[in-house]
């Protein structure tokens, strides 16, 4: 899907229509994986998709999170499932609590990358998610600054393209993204791998 195919954030709605959002957001990607050209499932096993597991929708894991920036950001380079390692900006880190415990994730960019990434693993990854982490993008408004609130919804949780097919390279969550909590939102791992 491109930026301008994508539906509303889910994470500005109200509670009432988020979870129908959420839904619906769930059916386009199961359209795509299934028969879009650029849908990373290989074309030979298009026919044995019959959509993503997820987890059900929970309020619980759409957490607010405080926002630290870093005004000098610490250049790294993530692993990946294959190929060189990808190098990154770690901009931003967000406090946030989920499940009693106090947790913090790192959000990484990319030169000239305006969303923030944030890989993660957590207590369900390799069991009931996809063993190499999930992702969440943030698409702020603005600049965030520090002690700004935002929402980390994770039942927009993500697994990577490399999740479906092994001609892919993603980037692999750093240490410092490995949760000790289970996250049961967003997709769960595809039985089809």
């Amino acid at each position: 899907m491109t930026d301008a195919d994508e539906p509303t954030n889910p994470t500005e709605l109200s509670d009432d229509d988020w979870r129908d959002e959420l839904l619906s957001l769930r059916d386009e990607k199961d359209e795509f994986l299934g028969d879009h050209p650029q849908s990373p499932i290989p074309p030979d096993r298009r026919d044995e998709f019959d959509g993503i597991s997820y987890f059900e929708p929970d309020s619980e894991y759409r957490v607010t999170a405080t926002v630290e920036t870093h005004d000098e950001p610490e250049p790294l380079e993530l692993e990946t499932t294959a190929g060189p390692p990808q190098r990154y900006l770690r901009t931003t880190t967000f406090h946030f609590e989920v499940g009693g415990e106090n947790c913090s994730l790192s959000a990484y960019q990319q030169e000239g990358q305006e969303s923030l990434f944030v890989p993660f693993r957590d207590k369900t990854t390799g069991q009931q998610s996809y063993e190499d982490g999930r992702y969440l993008d943030l698409h702020p408004d603005g600049a965030l600054n520090d002690g700004d609130e935002v929402t980390l919804d994770f039942n927009l949780a993500y697994s990577p393209f490399c999740a479906y097919s092994e001609t892919f390279s993603c980037p692999l969550p750093p240490e410092e993204n490995w949760l000790n909590v289970a996250i049961r939102a967003g997709e769960r791992a595809w039985d089809g791998h």
